[in-house]
């Protein structure tokens, strides 16, 4: 049986928000590259992970897939009709396909609107349901996400943050769309709240073959819903596979870093592992770095990697990555990936290998192994780490 159609596919998507300077005479002196060049698919009912750092462009490049921002460039191909070509009146009733879950359920519901009108609302703008009608398919939806139905008459601030989450929930399912993009939804929640809201979540995606993007900070929160995890670094996707293959063998050094973030829920296992910490500030996205855009905080960045872009592509079946050392394997061995090869896995034992190299080059150094280690270790050019300091700079706007 072969992969599902993709619902969504995605490319070259580009967000930029302009920066003005001037009052009187006001012109454009920057841009905010929110998200630079994005491209990926979003299969028919699976759910895909988006995680990154703060600042990074998920939240964007949600709100620009639904077209709530309307992209600088790119495309977004909805069942063969590219969104961004639409005007305001042929989006229209696509709309009620595509729906989205934010993350702040006390700043994403009216506070003037009782519960049944803002769940009523989609249904009131695509006129879908009038009358008895409505109010039998409002109690209908706060039935399903586990709202009384009695409650339909009350108003945001009388309930708690998880029942607000499902209002929300419940809002986003009115008009049975295909596509959800969810902006963190579990983020303002307890733990025990989050296990709930994930839960129904899930149920939801199998009664109704939703298909979900899925926003978060929680990594492990994204390995349990996830099928497949896109790692975003800076407006750009560093790497992209199936939620075993990014957990348990990350090809991107920033991935490599994240994942051993994650806590494991065994004390000898977190005691004995190491923790890559990157070192240095996320460049600002209104001036990113030339090349990769993290060779900034890569301790195995080199020349390349500040010259040249990256191409993301096909490393193994199915796992997508965007890293220069894919290009070179032998200095990908000599470096080593913390966690893969149990060999070099920071900074100084990187420099070491590099060491290592320029003395198996050189004859005369005292210092140099035999010629028969030397041919081990040496695996091309020297890759001193490099760190450059920038301030974060993030732009968007809240609906």
């Amino acid at each position: 049986m072969g992969e599902p159609k993709p619902l969504l596919q995605i490319r070259n998507l580009k967000m930029h928000f302009p920066v003005y300077r001037g009052v009187f005479i006001r012109r454009e002196v920057s841009r905010v590259r929110a998200v630079d060049g994005l491209s990926f698919d979003i299969r028919k009912g699976e759910t895909l992970g988006l995680v990154g750092e703060s600042g990074c462009g998920k939240s964007t490049t949600g709100r620009a897939i639904i077209q709530l921002y309307r992209p600088t460039d790119g495309e977004v191909l909805f069942d063969g009709k590219d969104l961004c070509d639409l005007d305001d009146g042929e989006l229209h009733p696509l709309r009620r396909d595509l729906q989205m879950i934010f993350q702040d359920p006390y700043a994403s519901l009216n506070p003037r609107m009782t519960v049944g009108d803002i769940i009523a609302e989609p249904l009131r703008v695509h006129k879908l349901a009038k009358g008895k009608k409505r109010r039998e398919r409002v109690q209908q939806l706060m039935d399903i996400v586990g709202l009384d139905p009695r409650f339909i008459r009350r108003y945001p601030h009388e309930f708690s943050g998880g029942q607000r989450q499902r209002i929300g929930i419940a809002r986003a399912l009115a008009c049975e769309p295909r596509f959800i993009v969810c902006d963190e939804p579990i983020s303002a929640l307890d733990v025990s709240i989050q296990a709930q809201i994930m839960n129904l979540m899930e149920d939801l995606q199998r009664e109704f073959d939703l298909t979900f993007l899925f926003i978060a900070h929680d990594l492990a929160a994204v390995r349990h819903i996830s099928d497949r995890i896109a790692v975003m670094y800076l407006g750009r996707l560093a790497e992209l596979a199936d939620g075993e293959s990014i957990y348990t063998n990350p090809l991107h050094p920033y991935t490599e870093a994240l994942m051993s973030a994650v806590p494991i829920p065994d004390p000898e296992i977190e005691r004995d592992r190491t923790q890559i910490v990157l070192e240095g500030d996320v460049p600002s996205p209104m001036s990113p770095p030339s090349g990769c855009v993290f060779h900034t905080r890569c301790p195995y960045a080199w020349d390349r990697c500040k010259r040249e872009i990256p191409e993301f592509k096909e490393a193994e079946p199915g796992h997508h990555v965007a890293c220069h050392l894919l290009d070179e394997p032998e200095r990908r061995r000599a470096l080593g990936m913390a966690g893969r090869d149990g060999a070099a896995s920071t900074e100084d034992e990187a420099v070491e290998v590099s060491s290592k190299e320029q003395s198996a080059e050189d004859p005369t150094d005292e210092s140099a192994p035999p010629e028969s280690e030397a041919e081990e270790v040496a695996s091309g050019e020297d890759a001193p780490p490099e760190s450059e300091s920038n301030h974060e700079t993030a732009a968007e706007a809240e609906k």
